[in-house]
């Protein structure tokens, strides 16, 4: 086996949490489901997220400040749906769910009472993703530590092409 595919059955195995991230331009929102984030410093606290290039998302976070990244609770499959199936190209995905206007005027989403804002610090080409390193700003933290995980988003069909 060569190299690519011994990597790609070994990172299948693993499981991890999946986060909704936000952004906000103006009037302009955007938030889609994203696999590919970890915590990357301690101190100073550091956050990396990573958003395909193909999506309005990434479109919308490389003109902006600041994004919010929301913790999925293990309950929200649907939220986990439309932000992970529908691409906002096509659907407001803020008309379909609840939702607030938080720190930096990002929308933060009442159905994941987890989150944090952060300010980009660096964008970093990744290949067919671009990591946001974020220094956090402002957040949230309930008692609720379920999640939802990336073995149960990989049932959701993509909103745009992978």
């Amino acid at each position: 086996m060569n190299a690519a595919a011994t990597f790609g059955e070994l990172v299948a195995r693993l499981d991890y949490p999946m986060f909704i991230v936000t952004a906000a331009a103006g009037e302009r929102r955007a938030g889609c489901l994203v696999g590919f984030a970890t915590q990357s410093s301690i101190d100073p606290p550091r956050f990396l997220v990573c958003l395909s290039r193909r999506n309005r998302t990434y479109r919308l976070a490389v003109d902006v400040d600041a994004l919010a990244v929301h913790l999925v609770p293990a309950e929200a499959e649907e939220l986990a749906e439309l932000f992970g199936g529908e691409t906002g190209d096509e659907t407001d995905k803020f008309a379909r769910c609840a939702w607030g206007v938080g720190p930096e005027g990002l929308p933060i989403l009442a159905g994941c009472a987890n989150w944090f804002a952060g300010r980009v610090l660096e964008r970093v080409d990744l290949g067919d993703h671009v990591g946001f390193l974020l220094e956090p700003v402002d957040g949230h933290a309930a008692d609720d530590l379920s999640e939802f995980t990336f073995h149960r988003a990989k049932r959701i069909d993509a909103g745009h092409e992978a």
